[in-house]
């Protein structure tokens, strides 16, 4: 019989998950829709449905190391364990670089600097967004071979294939932490360099306009804020979800009905989940749309 604690988190985890599918799902959908109908898509939109559908996947893997971890641990072999891990970091990597992709395409199309390399940028949006997205995947293909050779050892140690002191698998296991470290810190800090530029663009805006009677209702304003809003929310929202992969990292030898641990999962459910709601409310197209189903719903 379960505990009063893994009872309540459950619930909260399950309430995550199903409203992060609904609303992932529904920003494939539109997107999806739309696309057909329009025979083209944006940059955004193309950004938007990418990430929903990776984190569609960061949720459903979430969700099965949950249930695993409180519903049934005798399912949750080393083997296994490896392999969520591994399919893990797939999701995670695309559900962060597509997000930063995001923040960056906010940055280059909103602000306004007269910098030359920044108007090269701005008018090579997509190329810029594409050879991000590349280059990072050169970074993800390293990683992933080295999470599959740390897990490897693992189950070579298990098994008693080798010993568990091997200097070769300690080197595996710190590139992989370190990897995993520039997996997170490098796009949160692009995330938050790009915050920082948009609201010293907003600033040298207001300060241009401040003669004009338009003042805060300039569309450029509203813009701006409008975009600083979604990066934030982002920034705050990710931050929360470093945290709770640092803290799982230092436990990762706990048991899996650990308190803390379980409490972590919950909190790594919330970024994919939460921001997905944020990014629909940001989004023109999408709130009208999300706001005329619920109106049909409520009828």
């Amino acid at each position: 019989m379960m505990s009063l604690l893994p009872s309540i988190l459950s619930i909260l985890i399950i309430a995550e998950f199903v409203l992060g599918n609904f609303a992932n799902v529904f920003i494939s959908l539109v997107n999806c829709i739309d696309w057909v109908k329009r025979k083209k898509i944006s940059t955004a939109h193309g950004i938007l449905t990418a990430l929903a559908v990776s984190r569609i996947g960061l949720l459903w893997i979430l969700g099965i190391n949950w249930y695993a971890s409180v519903f049934n641990p005798a399912l949750y072999s080393l083997e296994i364990k490896t392999n969520v891990y591994m399919a893990w970091t797939v999701s995670n990597h695309f559900s962060i670089w597509l997000a930063t992709s995001l923040s960056i395409l906010y940055l280059l199309k909103i602000a306004n600097f007269s910098s030359r390399f920044f108007l090269h940028l701005k008018r090579n949006i997509n190329g810029v967004i594409l050879m991000i997205l590349l280059g990072t995947l050169v970074f993800f293909i390293f990683h992933l071979a080295i999470v599959g050779i740390d897990g490897n050892m693992w189950v070579r140690v298990y098994e008693g294939n080798i010993t568990s002191k091997s200097k070769f698998r300690d080197n595996m296991y710190l590139i992989d932490m370190a990897l995993f470290t520039l997996e997170n810190v490098v796009p949160f800090t692009t995330s938050l360099t790009c915050f920082v530029l948009l609201i010293f663009s907003l600033w040298k805006h207001l300060k241009n306009m401040q003669l004009s009677s338009k003042g805060s209702q300039d569309p450029n304003t509203k813009v701006h804020i409008r975009a600083m809003q979604t990066v934030i929310s982002f920034l705050l929202l990710f931050g929360f979800y470093i945290m709770a992969l640092i803290i799982s990292a230092w436990r990762s030898n706990s048991q899996l009905n650990d308190p803390i641990v379980l409490c972590v999962q919950v909190l790594e459910a919330l970024y994919p989940s939460a921001h997905s709601f944020i990014l629909i409310w940001g989004n023109k197209k999408l709130k009208q749309d999300f706001l005329s189903l619920l109106w049909q719903v409520r009828c």
